[in-house]
């Protein structure tokens, strides 16, 4: 994808820094002179020379009249700087939450395949609702505790009628309704090595049970014991049983693991002050190393390109607005802005910075399947790809926003 790939115009508001980024390409217009930014009614007015840009604001947010300046020029870019009105009651990031803040207990709810929305299980209540231990509770016992983690060899199982939460999985009970709706088979042996021995010493293989739905044959998670499954919340929705009418599969599958994977990180650290989070799959090894910058952006995005697919909100694909005479408005869509780094060795430039993280135990790590953490990856370059080449990266890592 080329570097101009979402050349036009790029709107950055922070709600909680009341102040606001507005970025043009010289395509757009090739002076400062050209611009003119003013507040309209829960609205913001760029006029260029291409014709009127309308973002839409949500309630509480407006632009400072007369604040609008100025920035330094970045090559081929027009950077321009704004104050904001954001009333003390607005929701810092709008986010609906994800399934881990949504559960309720006494509560009737169904499990759907995200892939197909069949539904893999039927009519849960569970009686509790808890969260598991954090993802480095040993890390800690081992460097804070003058006793061993009591649980370092123990699975934490739900009973009957409760629900586990991990950070990136629901463990619940398996019934017989799962053998009409999911299959189980074993992963492929794989031959890895134990960190520190020579090849000629291979680690002890530990085959894993997958769990898919019978319908389409997608991952939803694995079998951790013979009656509990690991569902992930990037594989499966959870709706409440009642007015549950067929499923939509109309939800882009990119976008649904965008906002699941955001509204998980802002909720992290909001309840345990997290920001470094490694992006692992089934084999514990980093895959993205992912930094969590801010949660309250607004973001909206115009294409000069004729040919681009009409789509306004968050910049994550390269589908923009095209900037024209008659621009419908478009909405300023929340997002959260992350810094992120490819680990794989072919992708990564930057082992030092992979090795750092991997030995701090203030990163926190976030399991999920190879695949998904493939697509999540995917998802983060495109959103990159969309954005003004200066904003583009940040010291050793690649910028993103991931809408929520």
């Amino acid at each position: 994808m080329g570097e101009n790939a979402g050349a036009g115009v790029f709107l950055e508001l922070r709600k909680r820094l009341q102040s606001g980024l507005l970025v043009l390409w010289r395509d757009v217009a090739k002076s400062y002179a050209e611009v003119r930014v003013t507040g309209g009614d829960s609205s913001l007015h760029i006029r260029t020379p291409r014709g009127l840009l309308i973002v839409e604001l949500p309630a509480g947010v407006s632009l400072v009249e007369g604040s609008c300046r100025e920035a330094p020029e970045r090559g081929d870019e027009i950077h321009f700087r704004m104050r904001l009105n954001v009333d003390q009651h607005t929701d810092d990031t709008g986010a609906l939450g994800s399934v881990m803040e949504r559960l309720q207990v006494q509560e009737s709810y169904c499990f759907h395949c995200q892939s197909c929305g069949t539904r893999v299980l039927e009519e849960r209540v569970f009686k509790r609702v808890l969260p598991l231990p954090n993802g480095n509770w040993s890390s800690l016992v081992d460097d804070w505790c003058c006793h061993p983690d009591p649980f370092a060899n123990l699975k934490l199982l739900p009973r009957a009628e409760d629900c586990l939460l991990g950070d990136t999985h629901l463990l619940v009970p398996r019934d017989r309704g799962c053998e009409e709706t999911l299959t189980q088979e074993l992963s492929p042996i794989t031959n890895k090595m134990a960190d520190g021995q020579n090849q000629d010493t291979p680690k002890p293989n530990r085959r894993r049970t997958l769990v898919s739905c019978k319908s389409c044959t997608a991952g939803l998670g694995e079998a951790v014991a013979p009656g509990t499954l690991k569902l992930y919340i990037t594989e499966v929705t959870v709706r409440p049983s009642v007015g549950d009418s067929q499923f939509d599969t109309s939800l882009d599958r990119s976008l649904f693991l965008e906002q699941t994977i955001a509204a998980r990180l802002v909720e992290l650290s909001s309840s345990q002050s997290m920001f470094r989070f490694s992006v692992q799959a089934s084999d514990g090894k980093a895959f993205i190393l992912l930094w969590l910058l801010n949660s309250d952006s607004l973001i909206a995005s115009f294409s000069a390109t004729p040919l681009s697919t009409v789509r306004g909100d968050a910049v994550t694909s390269p589908g923009r607005r095209q900037c024209s005479e008659h621009q419908s408005p478009t909405k300023a869509g929340s997002a959260v802005k992350v810094l992120y780094l490819p680990c794989s060795p072919s992708a990564s430039t930057h082992q030092d910075v992979v090795d750092t993280w991997e030995k701090d135990i203030g990163v926190h790590p976030l399991d999920l399947p190879l695949t998904t953490c493939q697509e999540l990856l995917l998802v983060l370059t495109a959103s990159t790809s969309c954005l003004p080449p200066s904003l583009h990266s940040m010291n050793s890592y690649q910028v993103a926003y991931m809408r929520l």
